[in-house]
């Protein structure tokens, strides 16, 4: 198995290299991945996308290959990085945010703090939205337990990959060694334990930020989807119904059969519904 990551693009921002992959013209859209991940796990749709819009898929700090930050990893830090990227690559005006997991979060954060950069959000099996998380992050608040849990071993990787996914065959050795060249980084234990503890503990998602910033996103009245798959293990298919109540315009679509990531299991699906949502009549089609 070899242990590097997928060729990607790079850009400096801020004096930090910031592994990237972005293709095609057309209305901006923003990749933004989950906790401890890369922009691969959106490469299945990336390229479909980039077909009519701009594409831009990113490593957020401390995470695959882009440079950690001088500060802590928190979610403002971290949205305020894509922006510090997103002007880096030219991309001053809205788009289409895109977050699967943490990148969810991310992508809210950065809309709360920045309404002119957000067209719209579809949030992926989004992390925000209930107090409920994967006993694996919640053991990562335990000092004692997280440097074990987080030595980059093919045995863990696989763990976490199966966990990810309902199907198992998707589970492939590409990802699990994209998984291990990630983990290897010597930052990347530091910088996931400073995101898992800054929002949360040992007993879920702390309640302060997710309360602030669904208050924020409410307010702005952004065209906003949210998608689940319904066998996911990390965030409980019960957050898409509270996703609903707290954000009431938004439409909603559960995948059957799907684990934490269906733009992975579900890729053509998946880039389907977000093309209906983009379409000048914005209905995803049924719930």
């Amino acid at each position: 198995m070899t242990l590097a990551l997928p060729p990607a693009d790079e850009l400096t921002v801020a004096g930090r290299r910031v592994r990237c992959r972005i293709a095609g013209d057309g209305p901006p859209v923003v990749l933004l991945h989950g906790i401890g991940r890369t922009l691969e796990d959106f490469a299945d749709v990336h390229a479909g996308l980039a077909r009519d819009h701009r594409v831009l898929a990113v490593d957020l700090p401390g995470h695959g290959g882009s440079t950690p930050l001088d500060e802590r990893h928190t979610l403002p830090t971290l949205a305020a990085a894509v922006a510090e990227f997103l002007d880096a690559a030219g991309v001053t005006g809205p788009a289409h945010l895109v977050g699967n997991s943490l990148g969810g979060a991310v992508a809210m954060r950065l809309a709360a703090d920045g309404p002119h950069r957000a067209a719209s959000l579809v949030l992926v099996n989004s992390a925000g939205f209930g107090r409920e998380v994967t006993f694996a992050l919640r053991l990562l608040a335990v000092r004692p337990l997280a440097r074990l849990l987080l030595r980059p071993h093919p045995a863990i990787a696989r763990r976490t990959e199966r966990a990810i996914f309902h199907d198992p065959s998707y589970v492939t050795e590409a990802r699990l060694a994209t998984a291990l060249a990630a983990a290897r980084q010597p930052h990347a234990a530091r910088v996931l334990l400073e995101v898992v503890r800054s929002l949360g503990t040992w007993r879920g998602v702390r309640p302060e930020w997710r309360a602030e910033l669904l208050d924020a996103v409410a307010a702005l009245g952004l065209p906003t989807l949210v998608v689940w798959g319904d066998r996911d293990l990390v965030l409980p298919t019960a957050h898409l119904s509270y996703a609903r109540s707290r954000l009431p315009a938004a439409q909603g679509h559960l995948f059957r059969d799907t684990g934490h990531m269906p733009q992975i299991e579900r890729a053509a699906e998946f880039e389907a519904l977000v093309r209906r949502f983009w379409s000048p009549r914005g209905d995803a089609g049924p719930a």
